[in-house]
């Protein structure tokens, strides 16, 4: 390891805090100022609508110019949406359009820093210890999305939802530091092409014909968009369990805490081979585990439910970042990883939609318990259709 891939890290770090304490603060704050269900959802929509327009186009863009200046204007953009969000809050003038419409912006930014981030890391580091590398920026990408929720609930309890949107901006400005301080390379353009139809249609056409890939995408996308239940957290946290702004931040938490759990214990055990029969068994511990967080009603019980949850999703990051990585030569890192980005963003963002408005046609319970028995009926159909994927071992091609 080097200091470019340390640098990267704490970047990442900072970055990653930043955006789950504001995901979190800001289901808090549509859920205090709105009281409903549906708007929790509406959140998911808005990030949604960018990531579908924008991703692809932003792998293309990571292929064609330097992913370190790509992340750099995104993390500028990301920091005057926070800024706009502190001083209309600071001054009583904030409303839910200007909510919403700060949560687009942010998206749209994310849009271009995720594929040109994750295309990035392979660059900083020797290919043949690649695999720990992944293993290490998981577990500094799972540090950081439990942190973020947690500080987020711990500043809103103690300094309000202003002093939520102040700690964003620092630790936004943080990763923005860490980013400039990076000396990689000039990028390889021998091979890149300019942003074209034709080059975006290349990296699809990448993942299609390879069916293990395509299928731990598809897999996880359509899971998470059933078994995701972080859009009502908040309705939970005052409604349900009656723990408040504390109990929410530790409730929202708790996922990357499982997952954080899970990272060590993946760095400290050795390989898993038989990637596709454990990939499968973990989602199904996934919709499980959030079947039981739906019916629970002791704090302690729902938080040992989605550490679960959290520790079956990290399973999954891990092996899904190693075989696209190293089976995706650099020249198309970026628009493979951008329709990774899509997967993942349509999972958690069209997941955060459907939770909101079932739950408001329903009940919160009834959406989180149908979404986990669905996640199951997900797992036993892709183990039925793809029995590739089912067979799957680590070091065998995925072509």
């Amino acid at each position: 390891m080097n200091r470019d891939f340390y640098l990267f890290l704490a970047s990442r770090f900072a970055s990653a805090t930043a955006m789950t304490l504001m995901r979190a603060a800001i289901a808090w704050h549509v859920y205090s100022i709105s009281h409903s269900a549906f708007h929790l959802g509406l959140i998911g929509l808005v990030q949604f609508l960018p990531a579908l327009a924008l991703t692809l186009v932003g792998g293309a863009i990571a292929d064609s110019y330097d992913r370190r200046r790509i992340i750099s204007l995104a993390q500028l953009t990301v920091l005057l949406a926070g800024g706009v969000l502190f001083t209309v809050t600071r001054t009583g003038s904030l409303s839910l359009p200007v909510l919403y419409g700060m949560v687009l912006l942010i998206s749209c930014a994310g849009a271009f820093e995720a594929p040109a981030r994750s295309a990035l890391l392979p660059r900083l580091i020797p290919r043949e210890i690649f695999p720990r590398a992944v293993t290490i920026a998981s577990t500094n990408q799972a540090l950081a999305f439990a942190t973020g929720p947690f500080l987020a609930g711990l500043v809103i309890a103690s300094g309000g939802i202003t002093s939520a949107y102040a700690t964003y901006l620092g630790l936004v400005v943080v990763a923005f530091i860490g980013m400039l301080a990076l000396r990689t390379g000039a990028p390889d353009t021998s091979a890149r092409r300019n942003v074209s139809l034709a080059a975006i249609r290349e990296g699809l056409h990448f993942v299609w014909q390879r069916p293990v890939v395509l299928g731990c995408m598809a897999l996880d996308m359509f899971a998470v968009i059933f078994g995701g239940a972080s859009a009502l957290l908040p309705i939970y946290a005052n409604e349900i369990l009656h723990v408040g702004a504390r109990g929410y931040g530790l409730l929202t938490s708790s996922l990357e805490l499982g997952a954080l759990a899970m990272s060590v214990l993946l760095m400290l055990r050795p390989p898993v081979y038989n990637a596709g029969r454990v990939l499968l068994a973990t989602v199904a511990v996934y919709g499980v585990a959030t079947v039981v967080f739906g019916l629970s009603r002791w704090f302690p019980l729902s938080v040992a439910a989605y550490m679960l949850a959290g520790m079956a999703d990290q399973i999954s990051v891990v092996m899904r970042a190693t075989a696209i990585q190293l089976s995706t030569p650099d020249e198309l890192r970026g628009r493979v990883s951008s329709v990774n980005m899509l997967f993942i963003g349509a999972s958690n963002q069209l997941g955060a939609a459907e939770s909101g408005f079932v739950a408001a046609l329903s009940t919160a319970t009834f959406s989180v318990v149908s979404g986990g028995l669905a996640c199951l009926l997900v797992v036993a159909i892709v183990a039925w259709r793809l029995p590739a994927l089912r067979r799957y071992r680590v070091g065998e091609t995925t072509s």
